[in-house]
């Protein structure tokens, strides 16, 4: 009877360490962060870091903002031909805004450069173009956000991100994208 009550206090031992063990480790609610403070003002630039999937917004040299991006469907290395999945790297500035694009709104990287065309020119193929930093396809609605690397060469946010970005980039804005 002893060796009884003796197991059954150690099952009960093991079990409450296991409990509590398994509270340390279980996911928590958590409660939602609130909104940052909106934007005043415009950017002076925005830094695109490839591998991190993370694209910035600088004001008088701090950040501003950080959003999670999307990248053309073959990230790695940079963009050389029209097709081939890649988000060009270098610098970069914002050329045009387009308002009735089919990604929400989007405003234009002057991609390709000088350097891109004379590359392609001699290879006998096309550099390709427009590239954009967007939102998500207009056919999918406000409310989602398409997972993964998933566009042609673009670099893609949310809708709601995008009309923050819309409000604060002025043409002229300069683009850094890094590996």
């Amino acid at each position: 009877m002893k060796r009884l009550a003796r197991l059954l206090a150690y099952l009960a031992l093991v079990a409450l360490l296991g409990l509590l063990v398994a509270s340390l480790y279980a996911p928590r609610e958590q409660m939602p962060l609130p909104p940052p403070p909106p934007l005043t003002g415009e950017i002076d630039r925005i830094v695109i870091e490839k591998a991190a999937r993370r694209m910035q917004l600088f004001q008088n040299d701090k950040v501003v903002r950080t959003y999670r991006i999307a990248l053309g469907f073959t990230p790695v290395g940079d963009k050389v031909r029209q097709g081939d999945g890649k988000t060009p790297e270098g610098e970069f500035i914002i050329d045009r805004r387009n308002d009735r694009s089919a990604f929400h709104l989007s405003v234009g990287i002057n991609y390709p450069k000088e350097d891109d065309l004379k590359r392609a020119a001699a290879g006998g193929y096309s550099a390709g173009g427009d590239i954009f930093i967007h939102g998500q396809p207009n056919a999918i609605g406000d409310g989602f956000k398409l997972r993964g690397d998933w566009t042609n060469g673009c670099i893609a946010v949310t809708n709601r991100e995008m009309r923050e970005i819309w409000e604060v980039t002025p043409i002229g804005t300069p683009v850094e994208i890094r590996p």
